[in-house]
């Protein structure tokens, strides 16, 4: 069996992100996690980044609707050791990743940037000459 290369390791570490973000998806979807904050404010996994090594896992999420963003994250930080035990169980790896929660705030760029774009003073640089 052959090393693996820096592209396969990247590929692999792309493939096991995308699956915790299934994984956590699909376990708050369903209401899994007996939490009165969580089952009343839908939750989106935006990204999961994870560690080289596969040990740690940043999972990136959003409240539907953008409300009540420290009460859903310190929510789903309260429960981190449940939501680790199931991210193991179905995705099998030979270490279970710590997962570390935090607010995906590129929607909130992107729209800052959307409305700086917007502004007179900047759309009339952006519009072609006449």
């Amino acid at each position: 069996m052959s090393a693996a290369t820096p592209e396969t390791r990247s590929v692999r570490v792309l493939r096991v992100g995308e699956q915790v973000r299934h994984v956590l998806s699909e376990i708050l979807m369903r209401g899994e996690v007996h939490d009165d904050l969580l089952a009343k404010h839908p939750v989106s996994i935006t990204e999961v980044r994870m560690s080289p090594d596969l040990r740690h896992a940043t999972v990136f999420v959003k409240p539907l609707l953008g409300e009540n963003e420290e009460a859903v994250l310190k929510a789903l930080r309260t429960n981190t050791a449940f939501l680790q035990k199931e991210v193991a169980s179905r995705v099998r790896q030979k270490y279970a990743a710590k997962l570390k929660f935090l607010t995906d705030e590129s929607f909130d760029e992107g729209t800052h940037i959307d409305t700086l774009l917007k502004a007179p003073k900047v759309a009339q640089d952006l519009s072609p000459d006449e």
